[in-house]
């Protein structure tokens, strides 16, 4: 019956361990805002700024699972390379080593101090930036919370002789203990999590550090059971991004099993943090586990290159071209909500732009006569409107995942712009069907008639083009340039009704020329109005 309620306690402590880690990984990623949001972006093949950039955001959103999931999730989506891959994911595990860093501090006393301001910002604050904050310290607060219930259900295994003879049993079966790590990360999925166990453990004197260590080993390898699984389904690339993070902790975890590896890393830390006392142990513990992140990453990352030559001998060849569709957008980014609303804003902005260009390539084949460019317009229009699905749905997936007011409101918006975005596709279709009429017709245009849709077709795509800029970055300047331009674009729909008009009765243009040109100004003056929409919609939302 004891060994029941440890158990139901130990698992009560965790799960309020792990409740407590996203409350706060919530709260660090939504008051980060538009800086994680944007912080993929920025990726280059520097390692340096790839390591950094895995480990600030793991630090961030608590979970080097998550950032891992995301990372196949980018390389799936042909973003991100395998080099960067293994960039990002090397900081990754060096991030995820702050958690257990917290967790070794002696905040008992003031625990209950976190969980009441975290609450009273929570509930009684409607700004977004306090309420956020509140968040992070009500987690921080249930995080030690769940730790010290893990504590106190462990603290009767100090005087269990079976569970003090397992423990000794696993001395000098590093290999035993390695495993046992692997199995247990696998199970809770949390390498934290996993991590908090063995401080707990630690910290009543039930766990010795020559023990923790090739345990923690362990915790690294099955952390990656979660980027394995993530994988099934993906592309090709997608799953060597996926085998990269296995071997470089496999890899990782044999250069510390050997002997004098392992005794050196013993030492160092018994070394900075002398003693055997629980608290003591716990600290050895979470500087065991930075120690081995960080110089298993210095060690590696020169021989990034032979990592992916590694995957690529084990998983040859390159990905089957797929049907053209989404790029930025994946089911695993909802895992990570702001993560996932940067992205679908870079898919918008890529349908936008493609529409953009759709309306360019079908006024080109109008005016030039080229079946090619009306072919291509047919052709693009399919995946505008592919596209105009795919996102829709996404966005409906993210408005209901775990995100603030503010962006679920802008969510609301980017439904308009990516309804707004597919009827500029139709009126390119539109003007290519009038191009291929005015081809099959053989109907000629007056020089003046050339001209003056030259001067619309201008003014209509640097309206589109700073409509995208406003989506892309809004600002009320670039909104009112739209809305000038759109204007511009409604006087010439007149003056060209008024000056065609004047044509016709002239006899210079006959009726079949009459019908084509004012179908095709009409619809540019619609693709004009869409685009003032797109400009204007954030500042409404």
């Amino acid at each position: 019956m004891e060994s029941l309620f440890l158990i139901i306690n130990l698992l009560g402590g965790l799960g309020i361990f792990l409740f407590g880690m996203k409350i706060m990984g919530d709260g660090l990623e939504n008051l980060a805002g538009e800086k994680l949001k944007g912080i993929f972006d920025k990726i280059t093949s520097n390692p340096l700024k790839g390591v950094a950039t895995g480990a600030i955001v793991t630090a961030i959103i608590q979970s080097s699972s998550a950032v891992t999931v995301m990372v196949v999730g980018f390389v799936n989506a042909g973003i991100m390379n395998l080099s960067q891959a293994a960039y990002v994911i090397m900081g990754a595990n060096i991030g995820t080593t702050i958690t257990a860093q917290l967790i070794t501090f002696d905040f008992d006393a003031i625990i209950p101090v976190f969980i009441a301001i975290g609450a009273f910002l929570v509930l009684f604050t409607k700004k977004k930036n306090p309420k956020e904050l509140g968040h992070i310290i009500l987690g921080f607060g249930i995080l030690f919370l769940g730790l010290i219930l893990m504590s106190d259900a462990m603290s009767p295994l100090r005087e269990s002789p079976v569970f003090t003879k397992l423990i000794l049993s696993l001395k000098g079966h590093v290999l035993l203990s390695l495993f046992l790590g692997i199995g247990m990360t696998a199970i809770i999925q949390s390498s934290s999590a996993v991590t908090g166990i063995l401080v707990a453990l630690a910290s009543v004197g039930s766990l010795p550090i020559d023990v923790a260590i090739p345990m923690l080993y362990g915790t690294n390898i099955g952390t990656c059971v979660t980027a394995l699984i993530s994988c099934l389904g993906t592309s090709k690339t997608a799953k060597k991004a996926a085998l990269i993070h296995l071997f470089f902790n496999v890899i990782g975890s044999i250069i510390f099993l050997v002997p004098p590896v392992s005794k050196l890393l013993l030492t160092t830390v018994t070394t900075l943090t002398p003693g055997v006392a629980g608290g003591v142990v716990a600290k050895q513990i979470a500087n065991a586990h930075t120690m081995f992140n960080v110089v298993n990453t210095i060690l590696i990352l020169p021989f990034t290159k032979y990592l992916v030559a590694l995957v690529n001998f084990i998983l040859p060849g390159e990905d089957e071209k797929e049907v053209d569709g989404v790029k930025y957008i994946d089911d695993r980014l909802l895992e990570t909500p702001t993560i996932a609303f940067g992205q679908v804003t870079n898919e918008i902005i890529r349908m936008g732009t493609l529409a953009k260009e759709n309306i360019e390539t079908a006024l080109k084949g109008f005016t030039d006569n080229n079946e090619d460019s009306i072919n291509k317009v047919y052709k693009n229009e399919a995946l505008i409107n592919l596209l105009e699905t795919d996102i829709t749905r996404y966005l409906v997936k993210l408005s209901n995942s775990d995100i603030g007011d503010e962006q679920r409101t802008t969510i609301a918006a980017y439904f308009h712009v990516v309804n707004d975005i597919e009827r500029i596709g139709d009126h390119a279709e539109n003007i290519a069907d009038l191009a291929k009429d005015k081809l099959s017709k053989n109907v000629k245009f007056s020089k003046d008639a050339i001209e003056e849709l030259k001067v619309m077709v201008n003014i209509c795509i640097e309206a589109l083009d700073h409509s995208i800029e406003c989506f892309s970055d809004y600002s009320d300047k670039k909104a009112l340039d739209v809305r000038g331009l759109e204007e511009k674009i409604d006087l010439l729909e007149k003056n060209l009704k008024v000056s065609h008009i004047k044509r016709l009765n002239s006899g210079s243009c006959d009726a079949i020329v009459g019908t084509i040109f004012l179908d095709l100004i009409s619809n540019l003056e619609r693709v004009g109005d869409h685009a003032v929409n797109i400009a204007e919609i954030l500042s409404q939302a």
